[in-house]
């Protein structure tokens, strides 16, 4: 394991170039102000946190960013495309350096691991080789320690298991950005924890950027360079885990209690 020192230090001041920058964005639904004048930067190499509670609109903030809603106004650009401006092709091949990791890790329960993570190759890399999908599919295997877990089916594997197949098959791809919904939701505080430690390893060997949506103040704490705290529909305030911790803001204290 990376000792925790270099886990909280891990970012590559020299490329401060954003690979995900909103500005000014908004979004409604009906009479309900989900997103409002939202801004904020996302650089490379960086694991930024959104914090807020349920209903404020970080779900609808993720849509946003991959291209599923699109917003009222205001640009959202990733890897350097404005994603409300993208067409159906466009946005597929944005989509594939980007990964996704679900609160639910949505898995294909008639699949095995294998076909689990040959899915997304099959479909974005359709040239590829059977010997170099197999050599992708060890390689992510290896990243989440658990190779030999190849041939079984989601049904035969635990909670935290699931949760590193997940991000197995969500690395598969080599994403440049990934994308994470409730990482730790469900799982106890001890494989929580791991699968935190686990998320600043492997963001350190691909040298990945991320966007965490997290409840959970342990996984917070270990993962984020950066937390964004997402009140009344906008980027209300940022900073470290120490600076929002001891802030005398009423409204951020709550999270913190």
């Amino acid at each position: 394991m990376i000792a925790q020192a270099q886990l909280n230090n891990r970012i590559d001041t020299t490329n401060d170039m954003p690979v995900i920058q909103l500005s000014h964005v908004y979004k409604s639904f009906g009479s309900n102000r989900v997103l409002q004048d939202f801004t904020f930067d996302l650089k490379k190499g960086e694991n930024v946190v959104v914090l807020g509670k349920s209903g404020s609109g970080k779900s609808v903030l993720i849509k946003c960013i991959i291209g599923l809603i699109k917003p009222d106004s205001g640009t959202i650009n990733v890897l350097g495309q404005n994603i409300p401006d993208l067409n159906h092709s466009q946005l597929d091949k944005i989509r594939a350096k980007v990964g996704f990791l679900f609160q639910s890790n949505a898995l294909y329960d008639s699949m095995t691991v294998r076909e689990n993570l040959e899915f997304p190759l099959r479909r974005h890399r359709a040239n590829m080789t059977t010997n170099q999908i197999d050599e992708l599919v060890r390689e992510a295997l290896n990243s989440v320690g658990l190779e030999h877990t190849v041939d079984m089916t989601p049904s035969e594997l635990s909670g935290g298991m699931k949760k590193r197949i997940a991000l197995a098959r969500t690395l598969i791809l080599k994403p440049e950005i990934i994308l994470y919904d409730e990482p730790t939701t469900g799982l106890d505080p001890i494989t929580g924890k791991e699968i935190s430690n686990l998320m600043c390893e492997l963001a350190k060997k691909y040298n990945t950027s991320s966007i965490v949506i997290s409840h959970d103040l342990n996984c917070v704490k270990i993962v984020a360079d950066k937390i964004v705290m997402l009140i009344d529909g906008k980027c209300y305030a940022q900073g470290s885990y120490e600076d929002l911790q001891t802030s005398d803001d009423e409204k951020i204290k709550l999270f913190f209690k």
